[in-house]
């Protein structure tokens, strides 16, 4: 077991929109022959869409809704990869798949450098302890200086880039990557819309420095300035191995897989909170303790056959066994996983064992919800840290627009909210035939809407609330807070009160007037509600 567990990186791909996060992903599958064609975001013509993709909206827009999971082999390492949406709408699924990672790639466009989303991303996995390695993508287009986007790394992040290899040439004119502890250089010829991989030529460096002449002698001092990479600063989140390609052409995607596999760490213990009340204390699940996971995340409608959905649950220690009972933590109650996935996309197939580090798909787990721990019954009970929830920022009343259709509206908005689509509150005023919809972000508004028409059969009719800030409210305040303008109090499916605002001089205001009230901003894992915290 603790073999296998060493064979696997769990890696997620995390950037800003339009970065070229799909594409990558595809692009690593494809050099990891888990396909034989790489699609593309906007698949037109012949062209298949991206495996990580396959929700319509996604490939209708062209962007990442959901999270995918897909497990690739890679000589003898088995990599389990999770492709993120960048949208900052979707904030919430990314956040959830990072706890589920033991490090993260990082990709940053050669014109745009960090954008706001990538820093925000990469500032939940400073957090988490979560190791980075960067890969600046589209190369072979006009973009900023290389040294340029390395003092970004440096001064925006405090995060020093130490370069395994180079580029010869600025960008927009590309001639190759040079490998910086050979001094070799490696040329590409792209594959036609870069469905196959680049045919890679690589040039000793002596014949290098020859052949390109001065553009070898700038990308020579150039990676001269910075630092050898150190694995014990990359493991400490203290540096960043860098790399230079493109992914649409599917260039240094072979360096990207080599440095996962050399440098991204193997799956280690687990915090594990264990105890009640005062008594709880933190420890750490071992990985060759008995089977535990949690589940990160929850999805409905990847099978338009039938109406299941599926829970992803990361391996945290010991063997899984198709077919296992193991415990469900929150409830104490035996789960069968009779059904269990192995998922590549919205493609899937039966598995039979996992390992730490991987992800499985348990199937029909209606009893399942994101954050729940599982444990083989004949070992200790486990209980690991739960996922964060976020403060949302736009709200909105659902109604069913055929009211002969309530019952599968009830059961689509259950779903939405087992799945943390969108936060689902119920307004003791409105009562819970007309669900308030919370969000981070107005697309998830449009995801919800989309699945409640096309997946459940109950289209929704969304009347935007004029409310932007929510804080804990506790029993006793809630009927005083209550009674101000501009406010409304409502509560979560765990049953936590919070009291809804306008804006946030309309909470200060609250506030002042009313000084014995206790307002609590939703913090979760460090990461704060927006401006209004």
């Amino acid at each position: 077991m603790l073999h296998e567990a060493a064979r696997r990186r769990s890696i997620a791909v995390i950037s800003h929109p339009d970065a070229g996060k799909s594409t990558l992903t595809e692009a690593l599958a494809l050099h990891a022959k888990a396909i034989e064609t790489a699609g593309a975001v906007h698949g037109k013509g012949d062209r298949a869409g991206v495996v990580s993709d396959w929700m319509e909206m996604e490939q209708e827009r062209g962007i990442s809704i959901t999270s995918a999971a897909l497990q690739l082999t890679y000589g003898d390492v088995i990599i389990n990869l999770l492709d993120t949406p960048g949208h900052a709408d979707f904030s919430e699924d990314t956040y959830r798949v990072l706890t589920a990672v033991d490090a993260a790639v990082m990709l940053l466009d050669s014109a745009k450098g960090l954008e706001p989303q990538t820093l925000k991303l990469f500032e939940v996995c400073r957090r988490r302890g979560v190791p980075v390695i960067t890969l600046i993508n589209k190369w072979d287009r006009p973009g900023k200086e290389a040294l340029e986007l390395c003092d970004e790394l440096s001064e925006r992040i405090d995060l020093p880039p130490t370069p395994l290899n180079w580029p010869i040439g600025e960008a927009g004119r590309f001639l190759g990557l040079l490998d910086i502890p050979t001094g070799d250089v490696h040329t590409y010829e792209r594959a036609p819309g870069g469905a196959k991989i680049a045919a890679e030529t690589r040039i000793p460096a002596a014949a290098a420095r020859e052949q390109f002449g001065g553009d070898y002698a700038d990308a020579a001092d150039g990676a001269g300035l910075l630092d050898a990479p150190d694995v014990a600063s990359f493991l400490a989140g203290r540096t960043t191995p860098l790399l230079f390609g493109a992914a649409l052409a599917n260039i240094g995607v072979r360096q990207l897989l080599d440095t996962i596999v050399e440098l991204a760490p193997a799956p280690s213990a687990r915090p594990d909170l264990r105890g009640d009340g005062a008594a709880e204390r933190a420890a750490v699940r071992e990985l060759d303790a008995p089977f535990s996971g949690f589940v990160f995340k929850m999805q409905a409608g990847m099978d338009k056959k039938h109406r299941d959905h599926v829970a992803f649950v990361r391996v945290c220690s010991g063997r899984f066994e198709r077919g296992m009972t193991v415990t469900h933590e929150r409830s104490g109650r035996p789960f069968a996983t009779k059904y269990a996935l192995q998922v590549f996309g919205r493609d899937r197939e039966t598995i039979e064992e996992a390992f730490p580090g991987d992800v499985v798909g348990l199937v029909n787990a209606s009893v399942l919800a994101v954050g729940d721990s599982l444990f083989e019954p004949d070992g200790p009970a486990v209980r690991f840290p739960p996922m964060p929830a976020f403060a949302p920022e736009h709200f909105a009343l659902a109604r069913v627009k055929d009211p002969g259709q309530s019952k599968k509206f009830r059961k689509g908005i259950a779903q939405l909210q087992q799945e943390g689509v969108v936060q689902i509150l119920v307004s003791e005023l409105r009562g819970d035939a007309t669900p308030i919809l919370a969000a981070v972000g107005p697309l998830q508004f449009e995801v919800a809407t989309h699945r409640m028409e096309h997946e459940f059969g109950a289209p929704v009719v969304l009347e935007h609330l004029d409310l932007s800030v929510a804080r804990l409210v506790s029993a006793e305040d809630a009927p005083v807070v209550a009674q101000a303008a501009g406010t409304e109090i409502v509560r979560r499916a765990d049953g936590t009160l919070l009291a809804l605002f306008r804006d946030v001089w309309r909470m200060r205001s609250v506030q002042r007037d009313r000084p014995g009230i206790s307002l609590e901003p939703l913090i979760a894992d460090g990461v704060g509600g927006g401006p209004a915290d």
